[in-house]
């Protein structure tokens, strides 16, 4: 990965970035200020109580709703959402935001499309642990993907405080630099505890695992060949996390635009190709 450090880059900027090459992730602190997160965090609301409402797992083209269904005892759980941004405004003007360019262009440049738009929620006391992955497992097919390692960019803004007692994200630093390694993909990611012993196999140790501490407005950004989790919200609060994750226009087949030379660009008239392959086939409203 080559950096150079253009002018009009700040310092930090520059540094957050040479941290992010050695450890494969780095964090921007107070990213958007409390007031925002305000607007954002209720935003997110409105997202889970529609899934919420549809008391399944729905889905309607890109966008998508991850829900397991309640019971006499139990309301529905919603786990985890997809591309919203479409209908709620709120969000869509969030991902767009000129910071998140004005950071990645570095890196990335500045036409970048964008891959992943979704909400993560961790309930006190839900099963919704995450298992030790690679994000580059589900960039899929492989060859719309070009120059994955130096391509794209997850990030993770946090809604909420992120600790070891409300699940936060997890991370083997430096472990970006191997490339895929050879983890256990034999079972979903979402609903699997971390192991240690899938470390072990793939040759990493348990000790070098960091826990990413987050607060409210805070954004983490990971490569897409770092190994990372999450566990179990054991907190007495929610867990939420906004993922957006950018790539390189040129170096990508999928996605919706995010930004043409730093600005942003809206959605057009068509939802784009992204990773729900029935998109022209079966696009309509249904349940899964």
């Amino acid at each position: 990965m080559t950096f150079h450090q253009p002018r009009g880059f700040s310092s930090e900027t520059c540094n957050l970035i040479a941290q992010y090459k050695r450890n494969g992730y780095a964090i921007v602190r107070g990213f958007f200020n409390p007031s925002e997160v305000r607007t954002i965090a209720a935003a997110v609301d409105r997202v889970h109580a529609e899934g919420v409402a549809h008391g399944r797992s729905f889905r309607h083209g890109n966008l998508f709703y991850n829900v397991t269904p309640g019971s006499e005892d139990a309301a529905p759980r919603v786990r985890m959402a997809q591309w919203f941004a479409y209908h709620q405004p709120v969000l869509n003007a969030a991902r767009l935001d000129t910071r998140y360019v004005d950071l990645l262009e570095p890196l990335l440049g500045n036409d970048l499309k964008q891959i992943i738009n979704q909400l993560h929620w961790k309930e006190p006391g839900a099963r919704s642990d995450f298992a030790w992955h690679q994000d580059a497992r589900f960039r899929r097919p492989a060859e719309a993907y070009r120059n994955l390692a130096t391509s794209y960019i997850q990030t993770g803004l946090a809604i909420d405080p992120h600790t070891p007692e409300s699940g936060c994200m997890r991370v083997v630093p430096g472990s970006h630099k191997r490339g895929t390694i050879n983890l256990d993909c034999s079972r979903a990611v979402l609903g699997s505890s971390m192991e240690d012993g899938a470390l072990i196999e793939a040759g990493l140790s348990p000790d070098a695992v960091v826990d990413l501490l987050l607060e409210p407005g805070d954004l983490a950004l990971w490569h897409p060949f770092l190994v990372h989790g999450s566990g179990e919200n054991r907190s007495n609060h929610r867990r939420r996390l906004y993922i957006n994750g950018y790539v390189r226009a040129e170096d990508c087949d999928r996605g919706e635009w995010a930004f043409r030379d730093g600005e942003p660009v809206p959605f057009g008239p068509e939802p784009a190709l992204v990773h729900y392959e029935q998109l022209r086939e079966r696009g309509d409203p249904h349940y899964l």
